[in-house]
């Protein structure tokens, strides 16, 4: 099997709905949109590709998922957010969701992440846009 190259820069950003459902739309415009890198499902392998969470502002993106495969996610831009949307996990972060494993995320600001399964993608419980809670955590 030959190497795969992908010129990101050149990548066009596509729509996230094929993966994320309806929800990635919000308003008309695309709130969630990828970059598919690799793609080897069909030969037994996994999928890669960059991910572009979007908020409008003073919103934040609500997602909860299950893992089919092992997901590993690293933030390369932006990172999750606490319900009121302080930051909890910024650029550089690494996270490892397990096959089975259950998760969720708040997004509050633009974020791109380099995800990779090891097999099939996350199936995708609920995309939300909520309002940011002024709330402190924990009341």
């Amino acid at each position: 099997m030959a190497s795969t190259h992908v010129d990101i820069e050149g990548a066009a950003w596509n729509p996230g709905v094929p993966f994320y459902g309806p929800a990635a739309v919000y308003e008309g415009k695309d709130i969630v949109q990828l970059k598919i890198l690799s793609d080897r499902r069909a030969e037994g392998g996994g999928i890669a590709w960059l991910a572009k969470f979007t908020p409008p502002p003073g919103k934040l993106i609500k997602i909860v998922a299950t893992a089919l495969s092992d997901e590993h996610v690293f933030n390369l831009e932006g990172g999750r957010v606490t319900k009121a949307g302080q930051p909890v996990r910024r650029s550089g972060g690494y996270t490892l969701n397990p096959e089975g494993q259950p998760h969720s995320a708040f997004i509050g600001n633009e974020t791109v992440s380099l995800v990779i399964y090891r097999g099939e993608p996350d199936e995708i419980v609920s995309l939300e846009v909520v309002d940011a809670s002024s709330a402190p955590e924990g009341s």
